[in-house]
């Protein structure tokens, strides 16, 4: 937990500033500070223009709202970090509680300063009659535990956490799915389904979010699992646990499930993020015929094996060792029609359009180019990829590149592939899902490099032709370790020490055994880099002796290339957020 300043005087003392002894309400009026005299009261800094203060503010209301209908002395003071008085009232009027205000900017300035805030929203909880900081984590308290965690101690939230675990050391579905007003989930249809009916089932508890689209292809697939096992007769049930803020988004993507679900809006959805503490989407914990929690994550199977999983119900660990026998097989009779040919689907596309068949590339080491025109890295990468390509394709005839693209749109596939020399899957193109799927996708840029056997060969040959280039050719282990021993010997030739004009320090000649990101051109590198013992810096030994650069940098992003949703752009990839 955050440690948070500690304070004397009582919260007149913190709250009061010069001559103004008030606070005010959305309605103007002017309430004395002095009228505060018990209880708890929290300091809520805040502001309209952060989505996450938008997004935790209602939390925080309904607790202020429920803990006044059970008569407990509780008070919120609000803090803005708003720009203009316009949007401090806009945002202040939905509130129901006091706000320091707006045109006291120095006090507002002093309380952010007292209190040591670095970001938004933060909740800093006080007695109010002594002044005493109760804990600075008062966000965290309040979206896990609700009113529960009143008055907000770290000692209460300790007897909280005990509660958790002994409610998991006796874990039931009941105790897991109901509440005491409560004891169904529901069906699509609307239908009450008592909790009692899943007595002696392994249930699924999928969390959801709609029109978030990773989740969406992932209940496409478990929905065919789901209707596999139910053939087979296993007695296996789902139930969806929605995080969606509106109920209208709920029911339309609850429509299209053919499984349970807790109802929307039911407190119960938060707990089970903090009880099973969610840390991504798309999570399905599975429970199991006594109510125990068997594997806090299956999606991570069902991405891997996709329909196959099913034979791995209910995924111990005898099933999951067939399953991998099975994976391991099929990667054994791996080509590359069976990567890319599914039904009608037997082709890739050059630059006009022209269907090229798949049976043309095989015998061919073909890299699969994980790419979108939206994505810095991947816009700064292509120069050195084509670079690479055209001077691999001077003494290999047997090499292709396929672009498979992540581009929202038509227009923005067709400019960035006007500037690629290879071949493409055609935009939205089905293979691409599996395709992502089968290789673990992560991140973009992307390289997976399949041997003329239709074996892969290597799943980041992104990294080898950053530090190699054309050398890395064909990517198979072996011209690998040639190309470690090269640069082995290369390297005996090397000074130990230089002075670069990119860094102040000394640069030392160093052994890596990890990957690691180049200060100077951003990519990744391998074996040797010249690196700073005073700080986290390094040079490609190519970038450091002022060899070939490896690429260059794009200057700038148009708005329109933006990362769409779900996706993040960090260093040299853009990741699902």
């Amino acid at each position: 937990m955050a440690a948070a300043p500690t304070t004397g005087g009582g919260v007149g003392t913190i709250l009061a500033a010069g001559e103004r002894d008030y606070l005010v309400r959305n309605s103007g009026e002017q309430v004395k500070i002095s009228s505060i005299e018990g209880g708890i009261v929290a300091l809520y800094f805040s502001a309209s223009w952060c989505p996450p203060c938008r997004r935790f503010t209602p939390k925080l209301i309904e607790a202020y709202k429920e803990l006044a209908s059970h008569g407990k002395s509780f008070e919120v003071v609000f803090v803005s970090g708003d720009q203009d008085e316009e949007a401090f009232n806009a945002y202040f009027t939905k509130m129901p509680w006091l706000a320091v205000p707006f045109s006291d900017s120095e006090g507002r300035k002093g309380l952010d300063g007292r209190f040591e805030v670095r970001g938004i929203p933060h909740l800093v909880i006080l007695d109010a009659k002594t002044g005493e900081v109760l804990t600075g984590d008062g966000v965290e308290f309040v979206s896990e535990y609700g009113i529960e965690a009143y008055p907000f101690t770290p000692e209460r939230i300790s007897e909280l956490k005990e509660q958790e675990k002994a409610a998991k050391d006796n874990q039931t579905i009941h105790s897991v799915l109901g509440t005491p007003e409560r004891n169904y989930v529901i069906s699509n249809k609307g239908d009450k389904v008592p909790i009692s009916d899943l007595e002696g089932k392994y249930v699924g508890l999928c969390f959801v979010v709609s029109g978030y689209g990773p989740v969406e292809e992932f209940t496409a697939v478990l929905s065919k699992i789901y209707g596999k096992l139910k053939e087979v007769g296993e007695k296996f049930e789902v139930v969806a646990v929605s995080l969606d803020s509106d109920e209208a988004s709920f029911n339309e993507s609850f429509s299209s499930m053919p499984w349970l679900a807790i109802p929307q809006g039911d407190k119960k959805c938060q707990k089970l993020v903090s009880y099973f503490e969610l840390s991504d989407l798309p999570t399905v914990v599975l429970i199991g015929p006594d109510g125990k929690t068997l594997n806090n994550n299956i999606a991570d199977i069902i991405d891997e094996h996709g329909m196959d999983a099913w034979e791995g119900f209910p995924f111990n660990a005898e099933k999951l060792a067939i399953l991998a026998e099975k994976a391991k097989a099929k990667a054994a009779s791996q080509t590359l029609e069976s990567l890319l040919v599914t039904g009608d689907l037997d082709f890739v596309i050059g630059k006009d359009g022209a269907k090229v068949p798949v049976s043309e590339l095989a015998g061919k080491t073909v890299l699969l180019y994980f790419s979108a025109k939206w994505c810095g890295p991947c816009r700064a990468f292509l120069p050195t990829l084509v670079d690479v390509y055209n001077k691999i394709k001077e003494k290999n005839s047997d090499f292709e590149i396929v672009f498979v693209s992540s581009d929202k749109d038509k227009d923005s596939f067709d400019d960035f592939f006007s500037g690629m020399p290879w071949l493409a899957l055609p935009l939205g193109d089905e293979r691409k899902a599996y395709l992502s799927k089968m290789f673990k996708i992560r991140g973009i840029p992307s390289l997976v490099a399949i041997g003329p056997d239709g074996k892969t060969v290597n799943t980041d040959a992104k990294a080898p032709i950053a530090v190699h280039g054309a050398e890395a050719f064909p990517f198979t282990e072996e011209r690998l370790q040639e190309l470690e021993k090269k640069i082995e010997e290369m390297a005996k030739t090397w000074p130990e020490k230089l002075k670069h004009e990119l860094h102040e320090h000394e640069l030392v000649l160093t052994r890596r055994p990890r990957p690691y990101g180049c200060d100077g051109c951003d990519e990744m590198g391998t074996s040797w880099s010249y690196a700073c013992a005073e700080c986290d810096f390094d040079l490609h030994t190519s970038c450091a002796l002022d060899e070939e650069k490896k690429g260059e940098e794009e200057k700038g992003q148009d708005a329109a290339d933006a990362a769409p949703a779900g996706y993040v752009c960090e260093g040299d990839v853009c990741r699902k957020a």
